[in-house]
């Protein structure tokens, strides 16, 4: 599924996170200044650890935002993928169309999902690029 290439950055946060979780993330990247780490979905309370303990260590570690994510295995896990990033902002519906991903939302969380000069769009469509081949994102 996945068909990206990490840059050294990336490459230190996995292997930070596996000697902190004990925990093999498969992938990570950044959406909205956090670090998103992505694992199986039976490992996601190991890596989480006893009340957060192994987040809100990376956390103080790297001086940033910390989440981890379960690994979408399908291309129908996608709207769950979206949700757990951009939680904790709400929206009405998530629709996939061929290689579009079209997003409804109400008018703050349209403008929280596009961000200032559209980087977190930016962000989302890279992300989506790289694990689903998605070539279009639509924030409706």
């Amino acid at each position: 599924m996945l068909r990206t290439t990490l840059d050294m950055k990336f490459i230190r946060y996995l292997n930070l996170f596996e000697r902190v979780a004990k925990v093999r993330a498969r992938h990570c990247f950044c959406y909205n200044s956090t670090i998103i780490f992505l694992v199986p979905k039976q490992e996601v309370a190991k890596a989480l650890g006893n009340g957060g303990k192994n987040i809100k260590k990376l956390s103080e570690i790297l001086e940033k935002k910390v989440k981890v994510i379960e690994m979408p295995c399908v291309k129908e896990d996608i709207k769950k993928f979206i949700e757990a990033i951009i939680y904790p902002v709400k929206f009405k519906s998530i629709e996939v169309k061929d290689d579009c991903v079209i997003i409804s939302a109400g008018m703050q969380s349209k403008a929280t999902l596009i961000g200032r000069n559209k980087t977190r769009l930016k962000e989302m469509k890279n992300i989506l690029n790289e694990h689903f081949g998605i070539k279009e994102l639509k924030i409706t």
